[in-house]
């Protein structure tokens, strides 16, 4: 069975929350949890979140055992970046991007296959 969670336009640069979702991929949804809960990051707390939004659904839809379940997907896509522009000294003006994130997280109980 497969529980899915997604937090969509997170402000947060891809390139920093996949820094820590790397952390948790492929681990037990209880390790995954612990990594989260002491990692000194910004983005441990959006995905965090959304971690227990997707065991939230786990418990509720159907009956399954919640320690058995492991982080069999988890990736960071680029949302979309706004942008505009700073007055800077001398007439100047230098751009400046507002990343955004989508936070996907997947759990299953299920081995994938190797190979």
């Amino acid at each position: 069975m497969r529980f899915r969670a997604v937090y969509r336009y997170a402000t947060i640069s891809p390139r920093k929350a996949r820094l820590v979702i790397d952390l948790i991929r492929g681990k037990p949804v209880n390790d995954a949890l612990e990594i989260l809960r002491f990692t000194p990051k910004r983005a441990a707390y959006t995905i965090d979140k959304t971690l227990r939004a997707a065991l939230a659904s786990a418990e509720e839809g159907a009956e399954v055992d919640l320690d058995s379940l492991k982080v069999s997907e988890a990736r960071i896509d680029s949302g979309p970046m706004r942008k505009w522009h700073w007055a800077r000294p001398r007439g100047m003006s230098a751009p400046l991007r507002r990343r955004t994130s989508h936070i996907t997280v997947v759990l299953s109980n299920e081995e994938k296959p190797k190979g």
